[in-house]
């Protein structure tokens, strides 16, 4: 095993090493468990280390994906589409995820979080159709849907007079 711990010592027990996991940052129990396989822990440990952690509260998947949705539409600027798919990557069950985007977004509207999102590629107004394409496709692999984005691009001045 030539994997770094964090800590400096090694665990024997997928629990403990679960735990040192868990004290950095929130992780579903798929994470968890792509960790621990890779650390060579036996399937059946990590089983139980997992359901322990889940008995205590230590592992908690709709926990996770609501701080991971919280996060990445504070900081990230994602939009609803491709948040969702970021969760359920994670290993989070589609309802879960659906909840917590939809919880994110009661904080602040998927519109501001778009505006930012825009406001970081573009400087001013929207100067001609092929800059507008161009913001569509970011603004698109961000997550938003087409009808947000354009909505957004013409209060930008798209369709204003542009020559091109």
């Amino acid at each position: 095993m030539n994997e770094r711990r964090s800590s400096g010592t090694a665990s024997s027990d997928p629990y403990v090493t679960a735990l040192r996991l868990l004290a950095g940052r929130e992780l579903s129990s798929l994470q968890v468990r792509e960790r621990l396989h890779r650390r060579s822990f036996p399937p059946d440990g990590i089983n139980k280390a997992l359901a322990r952690l889940q008995e205590e509260g230590s592992l908690d998947d709709r926990r996770t994906a609501f701080a991971y949705a919280r996060t990445a539409v504070k900081l990230k600027s994602r939009g609803r589409f491709r948040l969702i798919r970021e969760i359920e990557a994670l290993g989070v069950r589609a309802e879960i995820a659906h909840e917590a985007v939809t919880a994110a977004y009661t904080e602040i509207s998927e519109e501001e979080v778009l505006e930012r999102a825009l406001a970081r590629h573009l400087e001013g107004s929207v100067k001609n159709w092929k800059q507008a394409g161009r913001l569509q496709q970011a603004l698109r692999r961000q997550g938003f849907s087409d009808e947000m984005i354009l909505a957004a691009l013409k209060r930008r001045g798209l369709g204003r007079g542009d020559t091109e």
